[in-house]
């Protein structure tokens, strides 16, 4: 039996309850989920890594409504499509309008969906792989009631399509009478890592095996291994493995192993994917080692250089080498464990007043309202430095920095203990400051 559609496109989920993964926003205990079974839609933003099934979950969402579905590609479509679909919604105000890869639209397409979505005469389902935030006018986002990411399938929520995909008799192979072990499924999903790359080899692994007497499939190690290599995978490129192996990479160099380091990024160049390599060792630079190395930071990014410019397989000597100084590197945390504090207290509404003297002066009547008047310059002072109060007077007294005292940071903890001292100094002296 031979189908038109690819197995992934007929696997597509028909209502929401149907989704596979994606628990943390659209679980049946999520707000999202009871909106929509109480036939509430609200426009939203989708945004996941290729894979994680934001087409899927749309197609879904429309599938539990009693709504018209439109789809539209931004790579493709222009005003005059989002024209057609808007005055389909002024007349039916019962209008889905699904934009894949909406950060393709140009700001002119992307505001002639404004007054739709102010109106209501359209609900905005929105997908890209990019950072909506980055990627989408603010204009869209506002009228967004829902900016939700898709996380990538794990293991066992890719096998669960698989085995919904060889039971299913009308829209799956679940007719074909398929003979496949339990672990050629597992390889399936550790190879893939998303749910539709993982129903095409799934699809070409079954046509590419021995049917028995014209009617069953019996599928061989060798075949799933034949077909793996065909389809150009080494080991999966968004999966558990590809994530837990970037993981274990970073964590032996946290933990200054220097040969596990080397052991998971040898497995990773197996891999093929220079780029992510790098990125975590940039990654591993600023988390890890910090303020102890601070000139093993400035190194690192002149090495990730080399190796793009290099490629494999001489781009093993350079990450060699970083890898190596990294793992036995003093290290430190501190500088973004600080930062972390301050966010959490901003996101916490822990504000003030900002001080007048360091408010901005590049307008006129500036000064009359007081801005910028008693600023002092510190380079005019000796040492490049002089009291005067920076944070609001309602938090003046934080302390967001915790130094340690390995590597290079101990000169800066000095330093830093020295400069409170001399706030505390200036504070004493000029109480009202």
């Amino acid at each position: 039996m031979l189908y038109q559609e690819p197995l992934s496109y007929r696997m597509r989920p028909r209502t929401i309850d149907e989704v596979v993964g994606q628990d943390h926003m659209i679980g049946e205990h999520t707000p999202l989920y009871k909106m929509i079974q109480n036939g509430h839609v609200p426009s939203m933003l989708l945004y996941g890594e290729p894979g994680t099934g934001k087409t899927s979950l749309a197609y879904a969402i429309a599938g539990s409504t009693n709504k018209e579905f439109h789809a539209l590609n931004a790579t493709t479509a222009g005003k005059k499509d989002i024209e057609a679909v808007i005055q389909e919604g002024k007349m039916t105000r019962n209008v889905i309008l699904f934009v894949d890869e909406i950060h393709r639209f140009n700001k002119s397409q992307q505001d002639s969906l404004l007054k739709a979505l102010e109106e209501g005469t359209i609900t905005l389902i929105g997908a890209t792989t990019e950072n909506p935030y980055h990627s989408v006018n603010n204009a869209i986002r506002s009228r967004c009631g829902q900016i939700k990411q898709l996380k990538p399938l794990d293991q066992s929520a890719v096998k669960s399509l698989l085995h919904r995909a060889l039971a299913d008799e009308e829209r799956g192979v679940g007719a074909l009478s398929i003979d496949i072990e339990e672990h050629h499924l597992d390889r399936i999903a550790e190879t893939t890592g998303d749910g539709r790359t993982a129903l095409s080899l799934l699809e070409d692994i079954v046509y590419a095996s021995e049917q028995i007497d014209g009617e069953g499939y019996v599928v061989t190690e060798e075949t799933v291994l034949d077909c793996i290599k065909n389809k150009g995978f080494t080991h999966d490129k968004k999966g558990d493995i590809y994530y837990n192996l970037l993981s274990s990479f970073q964590k032996s160099i946290r933990g200054s192993d220097t040969d596990a380091a080397l052991y998971y990024l040898a497995r990773l160049l197996e891999g093929g994917d220079l780029e992510a390599i790098t990125r975590r060792l940039l990654v591993i630079a600023y988390e890890d080692i910090g303020l102890a190395n601070p000139q093993l930071c400035a190194r690192v990014m002149p090495a990730i250089q080399s190796v793009e410019r290099l490629g494999m397989p001489e781009a093993r000597i350079p990450l060699s080498v970083v890898t190596v100084e990294l793992s036995l590197s003093p290290k430190s945390n501190t500088a973004y464990k600080a930062l972390d504090t301050a966010i959490a207290h901003v996101q916490k509404g822990v504000t003030g007043e900002i001080p007048d003297h360091l408010k901005d002066t590049h307008y006129q009547g500036a000064k009359d309202l007081g801005h910028g008047i008693e600023y002092k310059y510190p380079h005019n002072y000796p040492n490049s430095w002089v009291y005067q109060e920076y944070l609001p007077d309602s938090i003046k007294n934080v302390n967001y920095y915790k130094p340690n005292e390995l590597g290079e940071e101990k000169r800066y903890a000095q330093t830093y203990e020295k400069l409170g001292k001399l706030r505390q100094d200036g504070r004493k002296k000029n109480p009202r400051s």
